[in-house]
C-alpha cells in the first residue's frame, strides 16, 4: 500500500514536471517569435517614417517583394543550388577530413607534438588571404570555393575533435589497457563513443563556418550563388538584393543547424 501511494505521488511529481517543461519550452519559442516580430515591425516602421533610409537599408516589404520577383523568375533556385551544393560539400569533406587527422594525432603523440605548431599558425591565419593562392593552383569556380571552405572548417575540426580524444577519462583507459585491450580496441569501445558530444558540437559550429567559407570563396571568385548576389546588388547599390539574400542565407544555415540538432536528439535516444 505505501509502495502505490509512492509511485502515485512520484507520478504526479513527473507530470507537474513535465508540465513546467513544457510551459518553459513554450515561453522560449513564443519569446523568440515575438522578437523577430518585432525586429521585422519596427524595421518596417522607422523604413516607412523615413527615420532610417530604406536605400540603404531596405525594408521587409522590400524585402518580400524582392523575393517574390527572384522565385517567380525562377533565378534564384540556381544561385541557392551552388551555394547550397558548395557548403554541403566543403561541411562534409572538412568534417570527415578533419575527424581523420584529430584519430591520427591521438594515436601518434609524436606526430601530434610535431604537427602542434603548424595546426596553431594555420588556425591563426586569415583564411580569406589564400584567396588568390588558391585560384592560382585550383582554378576559380566551385573547387576554389570548397577548397575555402574546407580551410576554415577543417582546423577547427581537427583541435575540437582531437580535444575531444585527449579529454577521455585516463582512468578508464588505463583499465582497459590493464584487460590486454589494443589501440584500437581502446579507441572504438572508449574513446570514440566518449566524443560523441564534442562530435556534435563540431557539426554545429561547422555548420556556420562552412557557410562563411563558400560565401568568402563566392565573394573571390563565383559568377553565381547567393555571395555572388550580395556582392553584386553591393555594387549597383541595390541593397533589396543584397538584404535578401542574407536572409535567404539565414535561413539556409538555421535549416542545416535544426538538421544536425535533429540527428543529436537521435543520438541521445540511442545511448
Amino acid at each position: 500500500m505505501k509502495n502505490k501511494q509512492q509511485m502515485k505521488n512520484f507520478s504526479n511529481e513527473h507530470k507537474r514536471y513535465l508540465k513546467r517543461l513544457k510551459k518553459e519550452k513554450t515561453i522560449v519559442i513564443t519569446s523568440q517569435i515575438l522578437i523577430l516580430v518585432l525586429f521585422f515591425t519596427l524595421w518596417e516602421l522607422l523604413a516607412s517614417l523615413k527615420v532610417i533610409d530604406a536605400f540603404f537599408v531596405s525594408s521587409p516589404s522590400r524585402i518580400v517583394t524582392t523575393l517574390v520577383s527572384l522565385f517567380s523568375s525562377g533565378e534564384i533556385w540556381r544561385h541557392i543550388g551552388i551555394t547550397f551544393y558548395e557548403t554541403m560539400l566543403g561541411f562534409v569533406l572538412a568534417t570527415l577530413l578533419g575527424t581523420l587527422i584529430a584519430i591520427a594525432l591521438w594515436w601518434s603523440e609524436r606526430l601530434r607534438r610535431i604537427l602542434d605548431p603548424y595546426i596553431v599558425v594555420l588556425n591563426s591565419l586569415p583564411k580569406i588571404a589564400l584567396g588568390p593562392i588558391l585560384i592560382l593552383w585550383i582554378g576559380s569556380g566551385v573547387k576554389s570555393i570548397v577548397a575555402m571552405c574546407i580551410l576554415i572548417c577543417i582546423i577547427l575540426t581537427i583541435i575540437n575533435m582531437l580535444n575531444s580524444f585527449l579529454n577521455c577519462d585516463k582512468n578508464k583507459i588505463n583499465l582497459m589497457k590493464s584487460m590486454h585491450a589494443n589501440k584500437f580496441q581502446i579507441f572504438w569501445k572508449l574513446v570514440l563513443p566518449n566524443s560523441i558530444s564534442g562530435f556534435i558540437a563540431v557539426l554545429k559550429i561547422n555548420v556556420g563556418m562552412s557557410f562563411v567559407g563558400s560565401i568568402m570563396g563566392e565573394y573571390i571568385s563565383s559568377n553565381a550563388g547567393l555571395g555572388y548576389l550580395i556582392v553584386y546588388g553591393g555594387q549597383i547599390l541595390k541593397m533589396d538584393l543584397v538584404m535578401t539574400s542574407i536572409l535567404i542565407l539565414c535561413v539556409l544555415a538555421g535549416g542545416m543547424y535544426a538538421l544536425v540538432c535533429l540527428i543529436e536528439k537521435k543520438i541521445n535516444k540511442i545511448n
